[in-house]
């Protein structure tokens, strides 16, 4: 079966990619090659794995059982090399994370090319979305995650707090004034997001309080809410790690300061029963470093591993 691990490889790329092309290209095959390779896999099982027409792929029964095997196999693999060579080379192989839009884009990718540059025979592949994908599926190492974690046999090692402050423009604040206590929210124009309801929580000197907000714009985009914010829409309630330059540059100024949101945690997430790589641990240390030397006033940290 060692003679197959290559072909398992293409297999399981072209499964969690979606497409023969987009498989070839992550790993620098052609399209020949990868089809060529695919039809000997299955030729060799006797079976056809995955159903092709000229606009998409289907996974058969087989194929998806396959998936699942093959993915642990090529993990087995992949964790007796680094047990073998861990201390005697650099972290290297393609590392795949997924993360949430805004956080990513802000904090993971920069990660990411600092590692790849720092270590020349390490690649990366970061998946940017707001949905929570089945890490073993996918085929990813590690997913970055904010807010509470679901029960699963995963792994979980928190990397910092995830406050949440309401923060608005200046420009906004010059115009409308700044609220002193929850209540005054009802006076304001407040960007909401779409399924995230029209209340805010607070605990402070009164207490906890569910305040009723409104306001004109409600988005499903965390970015789009920031933009709006940023520009003098009204007030916003966002994670302290998405505001965090803007309040440093002074582009967005925090009210309510005396009053806080529960925290949720961020956290690394990864597969459980398996030695963790030298390439995960390395992005993981990063990210916990990165994270703790930006952290914003008022947010907590750690780095203990915890079962979900």
């Amino acid at each position: 079966m060692l003679d197959s691990l290559p072909d398992l490889r293409i297999f399981t790329r072209v499964v969690a990619t979606g497409s023969l092309s987009a498989a070839g290209r992550e790993l620098n095959l052609s399209l020949a090659v990868v089809s060529k390779r695919l039809a000997a896999l299955e030729e060799r099982l006797g079976t056809r794995l995955i159903n092709r027409t000229t606009r998409r792929l289907a996974v058969t029964e087989e194929g998806t059982v396959l998936f699942e095997r093959a993915l642990r196999i090529l993990a087995d693999v992949e964790d007796v090399e680094t047990l073998i060579t861990e201390g005697r080379s650099d972290p290297r192989g393609l590392l795949r994370v997924t993360a949430p839009l805004s956080f990513g884009r802000r904090h993971v990718a920069p990660v990411l090319q600092s590692l790849t540059e720092k270590y020349p025979g390490l690649t990366a592949d970061l998946e940017l979305t707001d949905r929570v994908v089945d890490l073993v599926e996918g085929g990813f190492d590690v997913a970055i995650r904010l807010g509470m974690l679901p029960d699963s046999s995963l792994l979980a090692r928190k990397l910092a707090d995830n406050n949440r402050v309401v923060v608005g423009s200046p420009a906004y604040l010059s115009r409308m004034g700044e609220p002193q206590t929850p209540r005054d929210l009802v006076r304001h124009r407040c960007l909401l997001f779409a399924g995230g309801g029209s209340s805010w929580t607070f605990t402070g000197p009164e207490g906890p309080v569910i305040q009723k907000v409104g306001g004109a714009l409600r988005t499903s985009d965390g970015e789009t809410a920031h933009a709006w914010a940023l520009s003098g829409a009204g007030l916003v309630l966002k994670s302290i790690w998405d505001v965090a330059d803007d309040l440093e540059a002074g582009r967005l100024v925090r009210v309510l300061s005396g009053w806080r949101t529960d925290a949720a945690a961020i956290h690394a997430v990864y597969p459980a029963g398996r030695h963790l790589s030298a390439r995960v641990r390395v992005f993981i240390d990063a990210m916990a470093s990165r994270l703790r030397k930006s952290l914003p006033a008022g947010s907590g940290g750690g780095t203990d591993p915890m079962a979900i």
